[in-house]
Parts: C-alpha cells; structure tokens; sequence
C-alpha cells in the first residue's frame, strides 16, 4: 500500500511517501480502505514528536479517516465489507495517512445516506470535540451566551454551528477581520477580530457585548495567556471548557477571576476520553446524520494528494486556513 511515514521527529519535510505491505485485520479489528483523511494539529505533534500518545519512529500519522470496510477481523459482526464508515483511533497504530488501516471495531462508525466521504472524513476529530465539548460538558442551551475562541479553525467552525443550532447567542473571536467575518457565516451573532483588541480589551469587549455579565459559555480553543482571558469573560455560574494549547504556552491563573463567580472549567482531552471509557459512536451517528440532513455545513478548505502530505501540514503550520484540510487518498 501507498502511505506517509515519519522515520524521524521534524517539520513537514520529514513526511515522506512509502510503500508498505498491506496490513491484515486481526480480531476484534477492521480493515478500512482509506479514501479520505483529515489533517489535524494532533498530527503535527505527532509528526514533531510532541504527541503524548505518539510513541516512536517509524510510524504513520492521521487519527481521522473515511472510506470503505475492506476486511473484518474474527468477532466482529456489525460491520460487513462494503460498508461506508469513517474512523477516529488516537490510541493506537498505524494512522491514517495510508490506502489501508486497520482499527479496533469500536473507533469504526458507519456513515449515513448523503454524506461524503470527504466530509465524513473531517468529523471524528475537531466535529466531535466542539459537539462533547458544548453538548456533554457545557450543556449548552437556548439561553446561554456562548464565546468560542479561533471561530474560523475547524473546531470553532463546527462550535459556532452546534452552538446556534441550541438557539444560543454566538459571539465569534478569530484572528483578523477576514476570518472574523467568515466565522459570521456560520451563526454566530456577533464577531471580534481578536487582531484589533490589546488582551485586556478583548475581555473588556465581551463585557461590553454581555452588557456587563460575561458569557455563560466560554470555548477556549486556543490556551496558553488566552485562558486566563476565557476566565475573565466568563460570567456567574458560567463554564469555561478547555480543549486545546495550540499556543504551546504555560496558562497564568489568578483564581481571583473565577472562584467568586462560582464559574466551573471543564476540561477535554479526546484521546484520554475514549481511554477511559468514551464510546463515540453514537454521538458520531448522531453529528453525521445531522449533517447529512444539511443542518450543519462542513467547510473543506484545502484537499490535496496523499503524497502532498508535507505541503498539507505547511498548510495547517500557516494558520491560515478557513476549514478543514484533507489528504485524498483514493477515489472510493
């Protein structure tokens, strides 16, 4: 089979296209032939060698995929051959940047009527966070005002959506006018173009924007000093949920910004979650067939070859992009 492998820690230059003997499911485990994976910032840690789960060289990354069941190992009986399904599996390898891979049964999910699989691809990682981040954690209502920080990246876009779908107030923060105002297409009620607001006066912002009172919901997405700002948005008896550190920096707490507004902060590491117990299935099902309804619009920024992994992870690197990024590996 065709796949991208790391034989050292590094850059993007280290992904290098290989071929590879064919993996065989054992039991308990599915053969999925990949036609699509997303591009993640957990594959570039994995790739820079920053993945807690990464283990070492060689190894292929990708821990989302969709395509078509190709084999099933001895004890599995509800996935057949033939079948359309998409796939998450942070826990174990080999990864997803390859024509086959084989996953234990219970990461593998099967796709509704009317979805792509290019689509169906980008789902298990950033649509499923935002989705147990404000349905599960949050608890996220008509009532609330939600603020989801990096609206434009692919867990902010979905946030925005999932958010308003509730009937919630969406206040977007991105990182320029431009990506603050396409975050605006997807629901939310107000942006900020985080760019034109000194750190203090973002908070300040939605202050103002909650005529005083702070959000009710706070997605940080972002971490590092951004946190300690989530804790001062945040209003009485509000959430703040965190999911990322893509800042890859020490957050400062003063507990002086939440204990006496009797503020709650979740955190969500999805990896740790299925560890520990997560099933995602049936939360997967439930997103998928919400998009395959048309409820939810799943961006696609940039699709590119399997073997243009390097310029796909250039891509991610440049935090620029609007949407997802996805490496097409067959036409299925």
């Amino acid at each position: 089979m065709r796949a991208v492998r790391i034989d050292e820690f590094g850059g993007p230059e280290v992904l290098v296209p290989v071929e590879m003997p064919d993996p065989v499911a054992g039991p308990g485990q599915v053969l999925v032939r990949i036609a699509a994976a997303g591009v993640n910032r957990a594959d570039a840690l994995i790739r820079a060698g920053l993945y807690h789960r990464a283990g070492r060289p060689p190894l292929i990354p990708g821990v989302e995929a969709a395509g078509i069941v190709a084999a099933v190992g001895e004890g599995v009986s509800e996935l057949a051959v033939g079948q359309r399904v998409m796939a998450l599996d942070g826990i174990s390898a080999p990864g997803f940047y390859a024509e086959l891979a084989v996953v234990p049964a219970e990461r593998v999910t099967v796709l509704p009527d009317g979805l792509g699989l290019t689509e169906a691809a980008t789902l298990p990682v950033a649509w499923l966070s935002a989705w147990y981040c404000l349905r599960s954690l949050a608890r996220v209502t008509k009532e609330d005002t939600v603020v989801v920080k990096a609206a434009a990246s692919g867990v902010g876009t979905a946030a925005v959506q999932i958010a308003a779908e509730t009937g919630a107030r969406v206040i977007a923060l991105a990182g320029s006018a431009e990506r603050a105002a396409w975050a605006g297409e997807f629901g939310a009620q107000d942006v900020l173009d985080t760019s034109a607001f000194p750190d203090d006066a973002e908070v300040e912002e939605i202050l103002r924007l909650t005529d005083g009172r702070g959000a009710d919901v706070v997605l940080d997405t972002v971490g590092g000093p951004a946190f300690g700002r989530s804790l001062r948005e945040v209003g009485h008896g509000g959430r703040v949920v965190a999911l990322a550190n893509v800042a890859l920096e020490p957050s400062t707490v003063d507990t002086r910004d939440f204990y006496p507004k009797n503020a709650a902060i979740l955190g969500f590491q999805l990896t740790n979650l299925q560890i520990h117990g997560y099933d995602p299935r049936a939360d997967l099902r439930e997103l998928a067939e919400r998009v395959a309804a048309g409820a939810y619009r799943v961006p696609v920024e940039t699709v590119v070859p399997l073997e243009e992994a390097r310029a796909a992870h250039e891509r991610l690197a440049s935090r620029d992009n609007r949407g997802k990024i996805v490496l097409a590996v067959a036409d299925l």
